[in-house]
């Protein structure tokens, strides 16, 4: 027969053992959370490129991380200034509920209360490709900007000269599934498309992206003359083509010199790229997620500019 009062330690012991194991488990998941909500937003989303204000040389402002005003865009159907994203009260998205701010992300909308009250984020804000994110990434995203110092920084209010206008993105619209994340094209697809990179690489037409007919070929403008916030004689940029294409685009390049080029800014002829790609924030990218932007490009039909 066992000896009562051993048995009571015993019980005691392990009551104790479960409730540490209760409370170290959600704070496990919660550093998960956090460590990958960082990872995110610093690299993948690269979203200090614009939220992240810069010197003249283009280097972040220390104590300024994602306090907006990073980036100024000023064309004909808005003129808007990056917005801060810290966890600020007055001035950024502390008020902001959980789910606010994930509408903000996937959908482009502000809080029905606020100084801006109801008013769509500009188009710039690239909604229609974040709506892409898979639940635990939105998440962690909110975990991350919520862990940010509060940085008060007051932003000139937007200007809206015309309606606000998402072009839909098919990869985006038709969703991703965990599942799709241990296949190396359509992880590739995903990283891509939170990462907007097709946004950026495909040419617009009377101010509509041409999502559907020209992906990924390139010829984006981007000028000092409507953008303001990059390293000081920054001359502009035009995208490049991106598709499988083996003269205009990526088709003659090997997965390094895409690599290369992604993540240290230098083509495969050597010459140095140019802003507004954020290659720092790029570097910081896992080999296997290279791989499968890799992998995803590749995979893009071949078209000529």
């Amino acid at each position: 027969m066992q000896n009562p009062s051993r048995l009571r330690r015993i019980g005691g012991l392990l009551l104790a053992a479960l409730v540490l194991c209760g409370l170290s488990v959600p704070a496990r998941a919660q550093d998960s959370l956090l460590e990958r909500g960082r990872y995110l937003v610093t690299t993948v989303m690269a979203c200090g490129n614009c939220h992240t204000p810069k010197d003249a040389e283009g280097r972040p402002v220390a104590g300024k991380q994602l306090a907006g005003g990073g980036i100024a865009v000023d064309i004909p159907p808005f003129a808007v200034t990056s917005a801060n994203i810290t966890p600020d009260v007055e001035t950024g998205i502390g008020a902001w509920t959980d789910d606010e701010v994930k509408r903000a992300i996937i959908h482009g909308e502000r809080p029905d209360r606020g100084a801006q009250a109801g008013k769509p984020l500009a188009a710039i804000m690239a909604a229609n490709f974040f709506k892409a994110l898979l639940p635990r990434d939105l998440d962690a995203i909110v975990v991350y900007l919520r862990s940010l110092p509060a940085v008060r920084n007051v932003l000139p209010a937007p200007v809206y000269r015309a309606p606000v206008r998402h072009e839909p993105f098919a990869e985006a619209d038709r969703g991703f599934t965990e599942r799709d994340m241990q296949d190396p094209v359509r992880r590739g697809a995903y990283l891509a498309t939170i990462a907007h990179c097709l946004e950026c690489h495909t040419p617009m037409h009377k101010g509509v992206l041409q999502l559907d007919t020209a992906l990924g070929v390139g010829g984006r403008r981007f000028l000092p003359a409507f953008i303001k916030g990059l390293p000081e004689g920054w001359k502009g940029a035009v995208s490049r083509n991106i598709t499988a294409h083996p003269e205009q685009g990526l088709g003659g390049w090997s997965d390094a010199q895409i690599k290369r080029a992604i993540t240290q800014a230098v083509g495969h002829d050597g010459r140095k790229l140019q802003p507004p790609m954020d290659y720092a924030s790029y570097a910081g990218l896992r080999d296997e997620d290279l791989d499968a932007i890799v992998a995803y490009l590749r995979s893009l039909p071949a078209q000529p500019r």
